[in-house]
């Protein structure tokens, strides 16, 4: 550390910040795709017919139960070659994020839905409501400002993790931070800065999404 060069920093700076949009880019793409497939694997949980609860909860288990990086391997070098008959790194990422992180707001979904009081149901339905507009109406508005904490944690999460993709030379921050370690032959460098702007980055949202929190209340 007595020798710390912060002339390789300067030069690598607006490298590694271009990482970072990818990174913001990529984690933002997997929560929206995620909650939109997510929302859909919750209800599949909550059915009562087994076809339907059935593979939604395997598919929860498996990609829950499963690390990310063997995720991530798995769509980069099958998935994605199999449908496009080609590899596309960033693609690879966002569809990796997105089918570990629809696991996760699954979850979310259905504690979210489920914490609404029964009586409210009843209430909509005694009132002549359908079920679809109870749930769109009463159940889902009160549901979802009390997942917003559990959605901003999964998305601080996703940022943090969306560091594996760099195994697959998507060419986000850490990929670019491993580029500098290579070209340079240094790791305290690249790697402190890389944890410096993924601090900058989980720490302002955390701290976004405290303040949005205490608006909604």
């Amino acid at each position: 550390m007595t020798d710390f060069r912060f002339d390789i920093i300067a030069y690598y700076l607006p490298i590694l910040l271009k990482g970072t949009l990818l990174t913001i880019g990529i984690s933002f793409a997997g929560i929206i795709f995620g909650s939109i497939l997510g929302l859909i694997m919750g209800f599949g949980r909550m059915s009562s017919k087994a076809y339907f609860q059935l593979p939604t909860a395997c598919y929860i288990n498996f990609f829950r139960g499963t690390p990310l990086l063997v995720q991530v391997l798995m769509v980069h070098f099958g998935l994605i070659p199999l449908l496009l008959d080609r590899s596309d790194p960033i693609l690879a990422a966002i569809v990796a994020l997105t089918l570990n992180s629809a696991a996760y707001t699954a979850e979310i979904f259905r504690a979210g839905i489920q914490s609404v009081d029964k009586g409210q149901t009843e209430a909509a339905l005694s009132l002549g409501m359908t079920r679809r507009q109870t749930m769109r109406y009463i159940i889902l508005p009160q549901a979802i400002k009390r997942m917003i904490p559990a959605f901003g944690n999964e998305f601080i999460v996703l940022i943090k993790d969306s560091s594996l993709v760099a195994i697959i030379a998507a060419p986000e921050l850490m990929y670019y931070a491993n580029s500098m370690r290579g070209q340079y032959m240094r790791v305290w460098e690249p790697y402190i800065t890389a944890s410096i702007i993924y601090f900058i980055l989980t720490y302002s949202l955390s701290k976004l999404l405290n303040w949005f929190e205490k608006r909604i209340n």
